[in-house]
């Protein structure tokens, strides 16, 4: 008879298996399609630099415009579940996400701005609209941060409240601005609405560096962040540095949503769902559920995007729209089926 450390072993490895599958199917199907019709095997030689007589414009079209749009959705998804995973630690509450703490409120704001007043500047190759959106998300929070900064310390719900706060004002003030700029209204409706469809291989390495710095301290606190989970005062004692762990990952999470937000727009619940289901599968250990909750989203991610390209070919959906038909009804569903358990 098998022992419970044999079973949980034994699901662990079939999640491992499970994603590592599901990745390589969903991003070859993702890179295939399109409005040029590719031949799967095709994809394959290309992706793997294979000799090969087909046309040139195909290895164009998989490589420039397939490839970076694919491993953009991929980044998005992780990043965003990725930071869903430390807002939720932190926070001590499932219902937490990315978007709570008003990042995407100010990365809105920073768009509109820039759109409404015809702002047009690039830095390194990359245009206004991510630059804005990401210095908008980076200054919302530093200022919802200091707005709950207690005696150098930030409890919880006040953090919480003051991103709700900040949110609800910003928001106001992106409508306010939509209203006095309605000539632009299209442009700005469209990226609040969140896409990918322009992604481009400047745009990856334009928030890559802001992903990894954003990425790498998180990987030496999920032990801390296990530990607060037992309650600040707890983990206090256990010997955490409470206030420098949750500095540090609420910086870390804010880099990773911020960058990813500039180029994708609003893309509501992959931060909310993915976390809430990854740690249904692998549980609530932190040093299991921050990489599978990455690899998840991103894969929902891409599912998503596929979808926005496919479901009213050739006109295209944003793809925020998409991932709120999916969250919403799946995530009313969890609430009402382990709503008398905990999380």
């Amino acid at each position: 008879m098998k022992s419970n450390n044999d079973i949980k072993r034994n699901k662990f490895w079939k999640v491992i298996i499970f994603s590592i599958i599901s990745f390589v199917i969903v991003f070859i199907f993702s890179v295939s399609i399109g409005s040029s019709y590719i031949p799967f095997m095709d994809i394959i030689k290309i992706l793997l630099d294979l000799e090969y007589n087909s046309l040139e414009t195909q290895k164009i079209i998989v490589n420039n415009i397939r490839l970076p749009r694919v491993i953009m959705s991929f980044l998005v998804g992780s990043g965003l579940a990725i930071a869903g995973v430390i807002f939720q630690g932190i926070i001590r509450n499932p219902m937490a996400d990315p978007y709570i703490v008003g990042i995407s409120a100010g990365a809105g704001t920073g768009v509109t701005i820039a759109i409404v007043l015809g702002i047009n500047f690039t830095i390194f190759g990359m245009g206004t609209l991510p630059i804005m959106a990401f210095v908008g998300a980076i200054l919302t929070v530093y200022a919802v941060y200091n707005l709950a900064r207690v005696n150098n310390k930030v409890p919880v719900m006040t953090f919480l409240l003051a991103g709700v706060a900040v949110g609800y004002v910003l928001n106001a003030f992106t409508s306010f601005l939509m209203v006095i700029g309605s000539n632009e209204l299209h442009q700005i409706v469209y990226w609040l609405m969140g896409s990918i469809s322009n992604s481009n291989w400047q745009e990856i390495q334009m928030i890559l560096p802001y992903y990894i710095i954003g990425l790498l301290p998180v990987s030496f606190f999920l032990n801390d962040l296990n530990i607060i989970l037992l309650g600040e005062e707890n983990a206090q004692y256990l010997g955490v540095d409470v206030e420098k762990v949750k500095l540090i990952l609420i910086v870390s999470a804010t880099l990773i949503t911020a960058s990813v937000v500039s180029v994708s727009g609003n893309i509501g619940f992959v931060g909310l769902i993915i976390p809430h289901i990854t740690r249904m599968l692998v549980g609530p250990d932190h040093r299991k559920l921050l990489p599978f909750a990455a690899i998840f989203g991103g894969i929902f991610m891409m599912i998503s995007d596929d979808l926005a390209r496919i479901l009213l070919s050739p006109l295209e959906i944003p793809v925020g729209i998409i991932t709120s038909l999916a969250g919403g009804p799946y995530f009313i569903y969890l609430l009402r089926k382990k709503k008398n358990s905990s999380w």
